[in-house]
This record gives C-alpha cells, sequence and structure tokens, in this order.
C-alpha cells in the first residue's frame, strides 16, 4: 500500500518536523488557509508588531499538532511573513494528518 504523499511544506531534519509557513497577521479569522506556494498558509489575529504574530504561530501549531508549546520552535523568519517551525515530539506523518484538510 503506498503513503500519502508528503506535502512541499513538509520535511524532517534529525529530530524533528520542519514546517515552511506563510502568515498572514491581522486576519479576522485564525487557521489554516491553504497553501501559499510551498508553504502551509496560517492566519493569525495578532499584529506582527513585537512578535506577537510569531507567538500567535506557534500557540496555533501546538493546537493543531497537540504537542505543547514548548515543542514548537521558530528555525528561522522571526521577520518575516515566511518562516520554518521545528516541531518536536511528532512524525511527519501525523503531522501530514493532522494538518490536511477533512
Amino acid at each position: 500500500m503506498n503513503s500519502p504523499s508528503i506535502p512541499p511544506y513538509l520535511s524532517e531534519s534529525k529530530d524533528a518536523v520542519l514546517i515552511k509557513v506563510h502568515v498572514q497577521p491581522r486576519a479576522s479569522k485564525e487557521g489554516v488557509a491553504g497553501v501559499h506556494g510551498d508553504a502551509l498558509k496560517l492566519k493569525v489575529h495578532s499584529p506582527p508588531a513585537g512578535g506577537a504574530a510569531n507567538d500567535a504561530c506557534i500557540r496555533l501549531l501546538s493546537r493543531l499538532l497537540g504537542v505543547p508549546k514548548r515543542n514548537v520552535s521558530i528555525e528561522s523568519g522571526r521577520k518575516s511573513r515566511n518562516k520554518l517551525f521545528s516541531i518536536q515530539g511528532i512524525t511527519l506523518d501525523e503531522c501530514r494528518k493532522r494538518l490536511s484538510p477533512g
């Protein structure tokens, strides 16, 4: 049986799953908004000022993936809409399942 394909925004490192994210701050509704290029698009209520949108992304990914916030960290893109998050304590396949629509 073939396993479902891994989306372009997901990859693995030695000890974590990596997720490419495109953030839309100041959105009226929070959540996953599909795919933007090769990144998962996340909408968050918070503005980008003071790292509030970064914190909101960490909370959202933690909730969506069912991992503690301490397991979600920003690897790159702290001051950009395009970010790379590292998620520990979850497998690539489990991450794919939890982020898939439906």
